[in-house]
């Protein structure tokens, strides 16, 4: 069985590594028959498309601007910035993985037998975030009134923002994607009919304590999907360097050492092959690893310079609050 660790101490940049990757596991899938791993292969071939060629993000990146300059007018009196990434292999890679785990998993708890090859494949369409762009917000402590939640403050002009996104966004030729997500308590922020496009992890968190609005958009200039993230400074700081950031990691090798222990070895193949691959790179030393413009003292301290374990960044643009001392009217 192939899997990406066998790629990642050759020195090779990147591109070089998907490249022989997805081309070692095509010709293993198709001698083997298996069209799962052929799926897997079409979809490194993407991300292989989007490091190639990226004229599109001009155009993208452009239009998702657009937005940013509308919140300048609209709200001089908040710092944000916006941040756009190309999600890095290693998290690709084991999201891909990941999916098929959780799918196969589900389905045997519910039938008591395990899906077919098409249906896995089926299911990996659900791939719709491998370019993604986050908005972060922050209000300025001085335009809290004495006795006013700051918090609910935030999350007002927060829901605000989202409420006018997808029609900004639809005009400049982006279509946005009913979500499916029904949250728990009923409660949001979102006008009623804006949040179907929307999953609201601000009112309804994750188990981790993650909190985020997201929503998915398909591009029709450059014919591909790519997800906006909203959030504040708070929740960003929780997602990325708090307790979030690591719960999500310690609770994924959790989950699937219990899926291992109720599927085991030699049941499910295809099963196995992910279980393998998602492992792998679970126990990755990345201090280890030897590819081009990437360096890693260890799994804390990383410069990740080709978008390897970070992901690559295409669209830093930050406004800071111009009117410290005004009221907003």
């Amino acid at each position: 069985m192939i899997t990406l660790n066998d790629y990642l101490f050759s020195g090779d940049t990147v591109l070089k590594i998907l490249l022989r990757y997805s081309a070692d596991l095509k010709k293993e899938a198709l001698e083997s028959q298996n069209s799962v791993d052929l799926a897997h292969s079409n979809f490194l071939i993407q991300i292989i498309e989007l490091l190639e060629h990226t004229d599109f993000l001009t155009s993208q990146s452009q239009r998702i601007k657009e937005f940013y300059l509308y919140m300048t007018r609209k709200y001089p009196f908040l710092a944000f910035s916006f941040k756009g990434r190309i999600k890095s292999l290693i998290r690709s890679e084991e999201k891909f993985n990941g999916y098929i785990l959780e799918y196969i998993y589900d389905f045997y708890k519910e039938n008591g037998r395990f899906p077919s090859e098409a249906q896995i494949k089926d299911n990996l369409n659900c791939f719709r975030d491998l370019i993604a762009y986050r908005i972060v917000i922050s209000l300025p402590m001085c335009h809290v009134s004495e006795g006013e939640s700051y918090e609910e403050r935030e999350l007002k002009y927060l829901y605000e923002i989202a409420d006018v996104l997808p029609g900004f966004l639809e005009e400049r030729g982006f279509t946005p994607e009913l979500s499916g997500y029904t949250d728990d308590n009923g409660v949001t922020g979102l006008d009623d009919n804006i949040r179907q496009y929307y999953r609201d992890y601000v009112r309804t968190p994750r188990p981790s304590g993650y909190r985020s609005l997201h929503i998915t958009l398909y591009d029709n200039h450059a014919r591909c999907y790519t997800e906006v993230q909203l959030r504040t400074k708070d929740m960003d700081d929780l997602a990325e360097i708090g307790t979030a950031n690591h719960f999500g990691y310690e609770k994924s090798q959790e989950e699937s050492r219990t899926r291992r222990d109720i599927i085991p070895p030699g049941a499910c193949k295809i099963y196995d092959d992910a279980y393998e691959r998602l492992r792998n790179l679970q126990e990755l030393e990345l201090a280890d690893v030897n590819v081009n413009m990437f360096k890693a003292y260890n799994n804390q301290l990383i410069n990740d310079g080709c978008g390897l374990f970070r992901g690559r960044q295409i669209l830093p643009f930050e406004h800071l609050s111009r009117f410290q001392d005004d009221k907003p009217t």
